[in-house]
């Protein structure tokens, strides 16, 4: 089987280097690159993401990265949001007071954790749904890395009409709150996989299968 052509999208902001480097050894064949054609007609586009909500949307809106993910997935294309790049897909990101508009891929408010240790930095595990693809081959005792003050703590979405219901997979650190969404050609993960070892490495093989 060829490899598949991944485009980790270069806004300003995100592990890129090291995003790259986990999906070259998953198996893709990876480009860096912020240009629009090339994030919209590759296999599968990974939005990265370290830092502030607002920072993360002002740079994705210089590079029109809104744009490229929500033409991608009204094409059926994949995507997948690692960290601050998972968060800015919801509605709309509150910190220290500020508000801002997300992409609106989904409806939620990204949020301070209540924690008595913040930010929530280290190996924790999570609870995924079985019909899970991500996390398929992974047993419930298997941890991630993660490295956040943030994230989303309640899921409000509902589907009705024949359409499936995402796969959301939740962690705890004070507070549960969503680690990873599977929903169709959009998914995400709060942890990075990229730092997070053999685990990491098999999830994304899992992600590379679905393109």
């Amino acid at each position: 089987m060829s490899k598949k052509n991944v485009v980790v999208l270069d806004y300003g902001s995100g592990n890129l280097r090291s995003a790259e480097r986990a999906l070259s050894r998953a198996g893709a064949e990876v480009t860096v690159t912020p240009d629009f054609e090339a994030a919209l007609e590759c296999d599968g586009l990974v939005v990265p993401g370290v830092g502030a909500f607002e920072a993360c949307m002002k740079g994705l809106k210089a590079v029109r990265g809104d744009q490229i993910v929500g033409r991608r997935l009204s094409g059926g294309r994949p995507v997948l949001g690692i960290c601050v790049g998972m968060q800015i897909l919801f509605a709309k990101g509150v910190e220290h007071g500020v508000e801002t508009e997300g992409c609106g891929e989904w409806p939620g408010t990204v949020e301070r954790l209540e924690a008595p240790v913040l930010p929530h930095m280290g190996w924790n595990t999570v609870k995924a749904p079985a019909d899970s693809v991500l996390f398929a081959g992974l047993d419930a005792a298997t941890r991630f890395y993660f490295v956040h003050s943030y994230g989303v703590r309640e899921w409000v979405l509902r589907t009705g009409d024949g359409f499936a219901e995402p796969a959301v997979t939740w962690a705890e650190h004070g507070v549960p709150f969503v680690a990873a969404v599977e929903n169709g050609p959009l998914m995400a993960t709060q942890f990075h996989p990229e730092k997070s070892g053999d685990a990491g490495a098999h999830l994304l093989r899992n992600w590379l299968r679905t393109l």
